[in-house]
């Protein structure tokens, strides 16, 4: 099956449905393993109409919110929160796993389901009183994003929002960041 042709195919067929993207989010069966359903955001990205919709989706939830800096997560994160920044004319801030920033970071370790992992940021990226937009492609079991508010708050920064292109609500991630509003583009 080529799921490109197939997402194609689905897209055209709902492209005049203005505010929905998930035509153009390909459900892509047992990835990364047997009984996974990866909700796929890669013909998101080949689509210039999808990604617009999707950033004119997040941007729609920060009007009247005063934000200094937009962090996003490696690596799916990179694609919308740049845009993000850019929209917003503040700094990106990335976050990104060990040993990939130059220089002086701070780090915070988080449970994944089988383990757990590590993410960084810059020591000096958010200074205190910053007002931070943090944002990611999927909010699943929310582990990720609940390192990265810690981090964001450990240098006095205060969170906006966080901001995700999908929020699967079944995996109750949500949960682990409920202290702040949390806006997904769409939701499973």
């Amino acid at each position: 099956m080529d799921l490109g042709a197939e997402s194609k195919k689905r897209i055209l067929l709902m492209k005049h449905n203005t505010k929905d993207i998930k035509p153009y989010i390909t459900d892509v069966p047992d990835f990364p393993k047997k009984g996974i359903v990866f909700k796929d955001i890669t013909t998101l990205l080949e689509s210039p109409e999808g990604v617009n919709l999707c950033l004119e989706l997040l941007l729609s939830e920060l009007k009247n919110k005063e934000i200094d800096k937009v962090v996003a997560i490696e690596a799916r994160g990179f694609f919308f929160g740049m845009l993000l920044a850019q929209s917003l004319n503040v700094p990106f801030v990335p976050v990104r796993k060990p040993g990939k920033l130059p220089r002086k970071v701070i780090s915070q370790s988080f449970d994944l389901e089988y383990g757990s992992d590590v993410l960084e940021l810059h020591d000096n990226a958010i200074i205190s009183g910053d007002k931070v937009l943090i944002h990611d492609d999927v909010l699943a079991t929310g582990g990720t994003v609940e390192a990265v508010c810690k981090m964001v708050e450990s240098l006095g920064g205060q969170i906006v929002q966080c901001n995700f292109i999908m929020k699967l609500d079944f995996l109750d991630g949500s949960k682990k960041i409920d202290a702040y509003p949390i806006y997904a583009a769409t939701t499973y």
